[in-house]
């Protein structure tokens, strides 16, 4: 099983990363708070994996940071929440927050990711509340994932990758182009990416 990695980043998209370690290359699925996280293409980066095998198939599944990790094998501990669900729910709602709507049930928190309705939120929460316990050992009180806006790229190229993660989250383009432009009014024309998709997805959940 690969827990780590690290190498050189060949490939960057908001969902999907491709590491090259010693001439083989890895490719990652990432929730966007990684995304906004790694460095430019050529860089060395450092992840932790989560190795997901089902019939055959090997996927991995990176983080920036051990608690995003412990979030992800939270939620497949969930029935009915696969690792492309929990991709989805961590591409909106941090572990610090996670961890906040499983301890207080809230459904909306939740909700704002595409495929999960409300009552498959209640369920989460429900099957969940008795389980934080290592996630919430991993959690500093008053913690929040507040993104280093560093340099912003162009709003254009923003607003490009932007929709293609939600597209690759599975919102229709009509709809995400909708929200997406209400976000961008609301966020501000200095927002980064993270930013930008947060905002969205809060509009999507409305």
């Amino acid at each position: 099983m690969i827990a780590r990695l690290e190498g050189v980043l060949r490939e960057l998209g908001p969902t999907r990363i491709v590491v090259d370690v010693g001439g083989v290359g890895y490719e990652l699925n990432i929730p966007l708070s990684t995304f906004a996280e790694l460095p430019d293409v050529g860089k060395t980066v450092a992840l932790h994996v989560h190795t997901h095998a089902r019939e055959g198939a090997i996927q991995l599944f990176g983080f920036y940071a051990t608690t995003e990790r412990a979030a992800f094998e939270l939620l497949l501990r969930a029935s009915r929440v696969g690792p492309k669900l929990a991709q989805t729910i961590l591409s909106g709602i941090s572990p610090a927050d996670l961890l906040a709507a499983i301890r207080t049930g809230n459904v909306n928190a939740l909700r704002a990711a595409p495929g999960v309705g409300t009552k498959m939120a209640e369920r989460i929460l429900v099957e969940l509340r008795d389980r934080v316990h290592e996630l919430a050992a991993m959690v500093q009180p008053g913690e929040s994932e507040l993104a280093d806006p560093g340099e912003t790229a162009p709003t254009v190229l923003i607003r490009e990758q932007t929709l293609s993660a939600l597209l690759n989250l599975g919102y229709p383009k009509a709809q995400a182009e909708r929200a997406l432009a209400g976000a961008e009014e609301e966020a501000g024309p200095e927002s980064t990416l993270e930013t930008l998709v947060r905002v969205t997805l809060r509009r999507l959940a409305r």
